[in-house]
């Protein structure tokens, strides 16, 4: 199984809306892949409480089978118009990628 985690810190506006406003559009946009996307296992985005400086905004937890799967998924079309509106409102994005 891989894991594949991405965290975003968002713009305080941006699209027309509120950092809390794009934060609930992505995890909605996020979990909606699961739909469409049929490599997707388990997927799970949270949306950040935590008030300190260096706390990220949106977090994505998503499981595939494996590597094939993962490159799979980030060409899917789906993923691809998510992607494009997180490009516009995020500030700063990391990622890690894992088996287990």
């Amino acid at each position: 199984m891989l894991k594949h985690i991405v965290m975003w810190r968002l713009k305080d506006q941006a699209e027309g809306n509120t950092k809390a406003e794009n934060a609930k559009l992505m995890k909605i946009k996020l979990e909606n892949l699961k739909t469409d996307i049929s490599e997707i296992k388990f997927v799970e985005v949270g949306i950040n409480t935590n008030s300190s400086a260096q706390a990220f905004d949106v977090v994505l937890h998503i499981e595939f089978d494996n590597q094939d799967d993962l490159e799979r998924y980030m060409k899917h079309p789906a993923h691809q118009q998510v992607s494009e509106f997180i490009g516009k409102i995020r500030e700063e994005r990391v990622v890690v990628d894992y088996s287990v």
